[in-house]
């Protein structure tokens, strides 16, 4: 019995490592900030509990419902197109008839290696109607293409600038997919007679599911942390870009901008809930059996 319990406790000194960054990095945060949002900060008494009641303000605020609502909007139209954007080029890479495969496997994910805040700096000022590339094509050319950074086009440019930094790592996870599945699989479909978009919706497709789920999953989770791009060009589009754009923008303001520590808190705490809700469902659909 003693050397049974000595080999139970075994398991536990290898994963107690873990468990300690993890209850410190992830939980404790956690926690800590949902204690915040029981508490409001008053001119009068100080920091006083006060139950749900930030969490009923950030159900009644317009500005969280039209952050929400804008990133809501971003995941719908750009998840999509990112995601098929980088399907296709896997599948492309994947089928062998494409000339100098290595060079645009690298060529595609190179953009992943930028950092954000560079990729957003390099972008806007391309951006840029007065002193950047579009500035230039219609100085040079004399058109009247649009200015990427005004209040209509922002969310576009910004949907842009994710697309193009994250095409490359969704099509690494894809091709990696693609790679697993069987040679034999394909030689077998070819004697039957089927050709190439035959071979992709019956063996490809329904092959790589799993890596599709996981993907979607992870560009929904991005989708509702929008920030770094939005914080980054609100300095080049003050006017487009305000203090509640997307819901983390939002929450970064009014803790480091407004000292609203407590309501930060809260909408940080509403948006993991929202965030955690949506993953699940997409997690469900995904691998539920057709």
């Amino acid at each position: 019995m003693a050397t049974r319990g000595r080999r139970s406790w075994a398991g536990w000194q290898f994963v107690a490592p873990f468990m300690a960054v993890f209850a410190l990095v992830f939980l404790a945060p956690i926690a800590y900030s949902i204690h915040l949002s029981l508490f409001k900060n008053r001119l009068i008494g100080g920091n006083s509990f006060v139950g749900l009641d930030n969490y009923r303000q950030a159900l009644d605020d317009p500005k969280f419902w039209s952050a929400l609502g804008r990133v809501s909007v971003f995941l719908v139209v750009q998840v999509p197109i990112m995601l098929f954007l980088a399907l296709l080029v896997a599948l492309a890479i994947d089928s062998g008839r494409l000339y100098g495969k290595s060079f645009f496997r690298v060529s595609i994910f190179l953009p992943y290696a930028v950092p954000a805040v560079v990729a957003t700096l390099m972008w806007g000022f391309m951006y840029g109607s007065r002193f950047g590339l579009i500035g230039n094509i219609n100085d040079a050319l004399g058109t009247g293409l649009p200015d990427p950074l005004q209040p209509s086009w922002v969310l576009a440019s910004i949907g842009n600038i994710v697309t193009w930094e994250f095409v490359g790592y969704n099509m690494l996870i894809f091709y990696s997919a693609l790679r697993t599945v069987p040679g034999t699989l394909y030689e077998q479909a070819e004697i039957d007679g089927a050709g190439e978009l035959r071979i992709i919706r019956a063996i490809k497709l329904p092959a790589i599911r799993g890596a599709l789920v996981v993907a979607t999953i992870f560009s929904v989770i991005g989708s509702f942390q929008l920030f770094n791009e939005p914080s980054i060009l609100r300095n080049l589009a003050p006017n487009a870009i305000t203090t509640y754009f997307t819901p983390n923008l939002y929450a970064y303001s009014l803790s480091f901008s407004g000292q609203q520590y407590n309501y930060s808190a809260t909408v940080a705490i509403v948006m993991g809930a929202i965030t955690m809700v949506i993953a699940y469902v997409v997690q469900l659909r995904g691998t539920k059996e057709r």
